[in-house]
């Protein structure tokens, strides 16, 4: 499909919204509660505030108008689909249609700044070729810039669940979308991004127990046995990872993602939350705290 030009001036944008179907929500249009553990949540913690981004395949602006609104960034956008283009526009300073799969989008953003940050939020497992696109994200970084990327983890161990019972059933939505062409697990996440010349620097999981997934029904229809040797794995509750990114040659530390443990990364979380929350107490209440735990026999 051929790509088309900029709709990032004002008389279009007003005739987009004009025209769109305001009653009518597109298939990946879906909230986003910034305070969750949730991809979209941690896609807005990793890219910041106050940030110059290039978001690549935008969808309807389900994590644009969040990065406008809450993060106050400038968003340029790539996107494929008109409806959701124009459902995204209101939240761009400009927005192209654009067809990932093609060799000639990167064009499109000719004459363009370099960019603080390039987000791809759940894009790349729908493309042919998903290395050399990451490869070419890499050129719209300025000298201080990252990428911030989203994919689903192939290695969950409910789609596990649904090899072991035969039944591997694209769906609409979720680890499975029918649109889905390329599936990754953690080593073949670290080997895209090394293959494009970068190195991940932060991560983090999206954890969903196996019964709280879409493939319910595959997973209770197991063995227990089945399923504590799926259990087993230290990985098998991972959903979905969120990464930052950045080339090589950057003096920060990589982390490796089969090394990150999920339970350390919840202990984490534990403890951020505990510190934030513990700024706002007093040394007494602190006190009194601990001392009414400690009767039930937890620590704070």
């Amino acid at each position: 499909m051929s790509t088309l030009g900029c709709l990032g001036n004002p008389q279009e944008l007003l005739k987009i919204q004009e025209n769109s179907m305001a009653g009518r929500r597109h298939n990946y249009e879906y909230d986003v509660d910034p305070a969750s553990d949730t991809a979209p949540a941690n896609v807005l913690r990793l890219v910041g505030q106050r940030k110059r981004v290039l978001e690549i395949g935008c969808g309807p602006g389900s994590i644009t108008k969040l990065l406008s609104s809450q993060n106050d960034c400038s968003v340029t956008a790539l996107e494929l689909d008109p409806e959701a283009i124009e459902k995204a526009s209101p939240y761009c300073q400009k927005i192209f249609q654009a067809d990932l799969n093609s060799a000639e989008w990167p064009t499109l953003l000719n004459g363009e700044d370099r960019f603080d940050v390039v987000v791809a939020a759940d894009v790349l497992e729908h493309l042919y070729d998903p290395w050399i696109t990451l490869e070419r994200m890499v050129d719209f970084l300025n000298p201080e810039g990252y990428l911030v990327i989203s994919l689903p983890h192939v290695g969950h161990a409910a789609i596990a669940s649904c090899l072991f019972n035969g039944d591997f059933q694209y769906r609409d939505w979720g680890l499975l979308d029918r649109t889905h062409i390329r599936f990754f697990g953690l080593k073949n996440i670290e080997d895209l991004f090394s293959r494009a010349g970068l190195k991940l620097i932060e991560a983090r999981y999206v954890i969903k127990p196996p019964q709280d997934t879409e493939f319910a029904a595959s997973w209770s229809a197991l063995p227990g046995t089945i399923q504590n040797a799926l259990n087993s794995s230290p990985h098998a509750h991972v959903y979905q990872v969120v990464v930052k990114a950045v080339p090589l040659e950057r003096p920060q530390p990589a982390v490796s993602l089969v090394l990150l443990s999920p339970l350390r990364q919840q202990t984490m979380k534990r403890r951020t939350l505990k510190a934030r929350v513990g700024r706002h107490l007093s040394p007494q209440l602190k006190q009194f705290i601990r001392k009414s735990f400690g009767v039930v026999g937890i620590k704070f």
